[in-house]
C-alpha cells in the first residue's frame, strides 16, 4: 500500500511567517515519523503551480496569518480540488474578520464584548469609548498590532493614524475586559480541555508571551470551577459550529472573577489556524486529550477533505 503524499504548507507572507515555519517543521517532522510522504512548500506567490506539478493527496495547511487563514488559500485548494486540512474557504474568511466573526457568536447567543469598527484614518482625536479599551487590527492574528488604551490616557493611541502602521486600514475598538485569559480547542464533534494562559512579564498574551521561551505559563485543565469549565468548553463548540469551522479550532476567552465565582465570560475571537508546535495551545490539549502529536496530526490529515 502506497504512502499518502501530505504536502505541508507553511512559511507565507504575512506578519506570521516565522511562526508557520515553526509550526510547518514541527508538523513535517512528526507526519514523516507517522509515515506518510511529505512534501515541505515554503508558500509564496507561485504556490498554485507548485500544488499543480506535485498533486499531493492531502495539504496540511500549516499557514498563519492573512492568506493562510483567511480562505485565499483554502479557495486556491478548492479550485485544484486538494483535499486540505482545517476549516474551508467561508469559515476561514469569517474567522479571520474579528468583526463579521462577533456578529455571527452573538447570534448564537455567545456573550461578546461591545465593539465597533473604525477607519484608522479617521480615528477620533476623543476617545471612540469609555477607557480602558483594546484597539486591534480587524484582520489579523497572534496578537500584532494589539493596543491597550488603559484609563488614565487622555487621548487615544496616536499610532493608530501614523504611518508606522502596518495592520491594514480598519480597526476593532471593544471594550477592555478586565480578568483570567482562558482558551478551548476543539477537534471535529469533540471539545478538548480548557487551558489559562499566565503571561510571565507581560501584561497581556501579546506576540512575545505566545513565542517567546517563557514568554507564558500554560495551565491545563484551568483551575476553575466545573460549571465555568463547562460553560468555555460549550461556547467553544458552539462558536465552532455557528462560524462553520472543521479540523480544529480555538476559541479564547476572557473570565473576569474578581467579583464573583460566576464573573462574567467574554469570548473574544476564534482561531481556524492555531499554533502547530509539539507545545503549542491545541496540541497540549490534544495530548491532555491522550492523543501523542503524530496522531493529533494523523487524524487531521484523515479528516482533510474539499468542499469545507
Amino acid at each position: 500500500m502506497s504512502r499518502k503524499h501530505v504536502a505541508v504548507l507553511m512559511g507565507g507572507f504575512s506578519s506570521e511567517r516565522p511562526v508557520s515555519l515553526s509550526s510547518g517543521a514541527a508538523c513535517a517532522d512528526a507526519l514523516e515519523a507517522e509515515g506518510f510522504q511529505v512534501t515541505r512548500i515554503d508558500v509564496d506567490r507561485d504556490v498554485s503551480a507548485k500544488l499543480s506539478a506535485l498533486r499531493p493527496d492531502v495539504a496540511f495547511n500549516a499557514l498563519h496569518g492573512p492568506f493562510g487563514e483567511d480562505g485565499l488559500i483554502q479557495g486556491i485548494l478548492e479550485y485544484l480540488e486538494i483535499p486540505y486540512t482545517h476549516s474551508g474557504v467561508l469559515a476561514s474568511a469569517l474567522a479571520m474578520d474579528k468583526s463579521k466573526a462577533k456578529g455571527v457568536a452573538a447570534a448564537a447567543g455567545i456573550p461578546v464584548a461591545a465593539s465597533q469598527v473604525i477607519n484608522r484614518f479617521s480615528f477620533p482625536a476623543e476617545h471612540p469609548m469609555k477607557p480602558p479599551y483594546v484597539v486591534k487590527p480587524v484582520r489579523e492574528g497572534s496578537s500584532f498590532g494589539v493596543v491597550i488604551v488603559q484609563e488614565d490616557q487622555s487621548r487615544p493611541p496616536q499610532i493608530i493614524g501614523s504611518s508606522e502602521w502596518r495592520y491594514g486600514e480598519e480597526v476593532l475598538v471593544e471594550r477592555y475586559i478586565h480578568g483570567r485569559e482562558l482558551t478551548c480547542g476543539v477537534m471535529g464533534d469533540t471539545v478538548l480541555g480548557v487551558t489559562e494562559i499566565v503571561p510571565q512579564g507581560h501584561s497581556f498574551y501579546d506576540y512575545d508571551s505566545r513565542y517567546v521561551a517563557g514568554g507564558s505559563k500554560h495551565v491545563i485543565p484551568a483551575k476553575i470551577s466545573p460549571n465555568i469549565y463547562q460553560k468555555i468548553q460549550s461556547l467553544s463548540l458552539r462558536a465552532h459550529q455557528a462560524i462553520g469551522c472543521r479540523g480544529v479550532s480555538r476559541s479564547d476567552f476572557r473570565y473576569d472573577d474578581r467579583f464573583s465565582e460566576d464573573g462574567e465570560i467574554i469570548w473574544l475571537e476564534i482561531n481556524t489556524q492555531p499554533g502547530m508546535t509539539p507545545t503549542s495551545l491545541v496540541p497540549e490539549m490534544a495530548g491532555h486529550a491522550g492523543y501523542s502529536f503524530g496522531e493529533f496530526l494523523r487524524w487531521m490529515v484523515e479528516d482533510a477533505s474539499c468542499s469545507r
